[in-house]
């Protein structure tokens, strides 16, 4: 008997209602303000309605008469049982405590009122950034900061100690927002608290430190990557957060155009070969890695990894971490990998000439190499290998395809305005206004939905450059970036502004976002023309 029946049948024999859908979260997020959340998700219990003498509450377990009565001396109203699916229960437990906004801004008052307070004791146990309640203070800051820039979606968070204060900033698609500025005096107490979750050398203040940390958030596993380094202010410290739920695999996620995601398909589909994906750090060149081998996995297929560090594991596939330390190097662990009978090989970036030997060797020995390369654009790829000391002809015969790519904001749906773009606007993207439909173009205004950016979520650009044989031809002889793009445009090559321009075209994204992720490729390609490698 599943769940859903058994709730059913009690709820009728009680003769209290049984709900099959609960509320969203924004709409009872104000009825948690009394209700901790250590309580609600020790009794799997959620708020969903209130009246001055009454609170509508949905149970898992309705016979959990010691909660009720708890409830009912806790916030002074009598209570009204409802059941519904436990997991719908904590589903909702976790959104609307996510959802506290602002939470660590206002425990700066409280911290204000009470300074002077120290914790540095360590657990092995994840523990709940929610469940706060019995914490100190300084704990309870870190842990709603965490939380905080968690649900409003940042990838990284910044401490950067200044004069006076502490400047605490959040990474939100892709650019930095100040958020909190805690008193200075409270730097030292979360520096410590950040080293003990990642178990770093907390006496040690002088050199860099590299650490690791896993901690949940309600029903979720997160792990972050924790960095420090010493500046004249004490010391700064970086957080990178590795979240599994916002990884979307699948290269039909990816937002390619439909063209270029039909010729990528059948590049990683080819038996042999490299493919490279460049751009600059934080524009997703792994999560395209990822999904191009969530696309190729099969039970047939041997495909392993050679990353630094690994940072999503994917079932199926044979991941390895890079160790500098102990000697396991990208080289290193490719060459242990190939004698491991793979069929596709992964390596998370050609840094220098003996990597990219042993990539080149790995793709005429018979194995679809994919890996990653900082470049500007697709084209200066292939100069850029040479320049690592790999022979053209190599070159030429191995490598299969380019992809280039760049993040850029998506703008807010929540304020997304239309505006009538001039010509002189219009002519930096290469677009005309008899393109447009209607003659206009849309940007954000800013709201609160995104914290007044006028900007929520992202999307690729992507330019591929598949290798010809007229490009083969022309890699033998040492071209330029400039060159290879000239012969690849002739064969009808999409650049990154031109998909970029397309995006604001559809109203995706804005003009001034495709010039600040896409110019500087544009830029680099015309100092290079007339320049030649011989």
């Amino acid at each position: 008997m599943t769940e859903d029946t058994e709730l059913s049948l009690l709820a009728k024999q009680l003769g209290i209602p049984y709900l099959k859908v609960l509320p969203d979260a924004e709409l009872i997020g104000p009825l948690i303000a009394n209700l901790p959340y250590a309580f609600a998700k020790k009794h799997l219990l959620i708020p969903l309605d209130e009246t001055p003498q009454q609170l509508t509450v949905a149970f898992a377990n309705p016979l959990n008469l010691q909660a009720i009565d708890e409830l009912r001396l806790m916030l002074d109203k009598e209570i009204c049982p409802v059941v519904a699916p436990s997991h719908h229960i904590q589903t909702l437990i976790d959104r609307c405590y996510h959802q506290k906004k602002e939470a660590s801004a206002q425990f700066l008052t409280t911290l204000e009122e009470a300074p002077g307070q120290h914790s540095q004791e360590d657990s092995d146990d994840i523990y709940d950034l929610l469940d706060t309640d019995d914490e100190a203070p300084v704990i309870r800051l870190l842990n709603m900061i965490l939380s905080e820039a968690i649900s409003q979606g940042a990838s990284d968070i910044h401490f950067e100690p200044q004069e006076n204060d502490l400047k605490v900033r959040y990474r939100i698609d892709g650019v930095l927002q100040t958020r909190q500025f805690p008193m200075r005096e409270y730097h030292v107490q979360l520096l410590t608290r950040i080293k003990v979750l990642a178990k770093m050398d907390i006496a040690e203040h002088r050199l860099p430190q590299d650490g690791r940390m896993k901690l949940k958030m309600g029903g979720r596993e997160l792990d972050f990557r924790v960095s420090t380094v010493p500046i004249a202010h004490g010391e700064r410290i970086v957080l990178r957060i590795l979240d599994k739920e916002n990884v979307i695999l699948g290269l039909d996620q990816l937002g390619m155009l439909p063209s270029m995601l039909d010729a990528f398909s059948r590049l990683i589909s080819l038996p042999e070969g490299i493919i490279l994906v460049t751009g600059p750090t934080g524009s997703g060149k792994t999560t395209t890695l990822y999904s191009a081998l969530w696309e190729v996995y099969d039970e047939q297929n041997n495909i392993m990894t050679v990353e630094d560090p690994v940072e999503y594991k994917i079932e199926g596939i044979s991941q390895i971490a890079v160790h500098p330390k102990i000697g396991l190097s990208f080289a290193t662990g490719l060459r242990h990998v190939l004698r491991q009978d793979p069929d596709v090989v992964m390596i998370g970036e050609i840094r220098d000439s003996e990597t990219a030997e042993i990539a080149i060797q790995a793709a005429l020995t018979g194995h679809l190499v994919l890996s990653t390369l900082h470049t500007n654009d697709a084209p200066s790829a292939i100069p850029r290998l040479m320049d690592m000391g790999i022979e053209p002809y190599l070159l030429s015969s191995t490598i299969v395809g380019v992809l280039a790519q760049r993040l850029v904001r998506r703008i807010c749906p929540h304020c997304r305005e239309r505006y009538v773009p001039t010509e002189a606007e219009l002519e930096q993207i290469g677009l005309k206004s008899s393109q447009l439909n209607g003659g206009i173009l849309y940007h954000g205004i800013g709201c609160e939905a995104c914290f007044f950016s006028g900007y929520k979520g992202r999307h690729g650009i992507y330019e591929l450059l598949p290798i010809s044989s007229e490009l083969q031809s022309l890699i033998v002889q040492r071209p330029s970036s400039s060159q290879l793009k000239k012969q690849a445009l002739k064969e009808g090559f999409t650049t990154l502004k031109t998909h970029g321009a397309h995006l604001v075209r559809t109203g995706v994204t804005t003009l001034a976002e495709v010039l600040r992720v896409a110019q500087k490729a544009e830029i680099e390609i015309s100092h290079k023309k007339g320049s030649s490698r011989g």
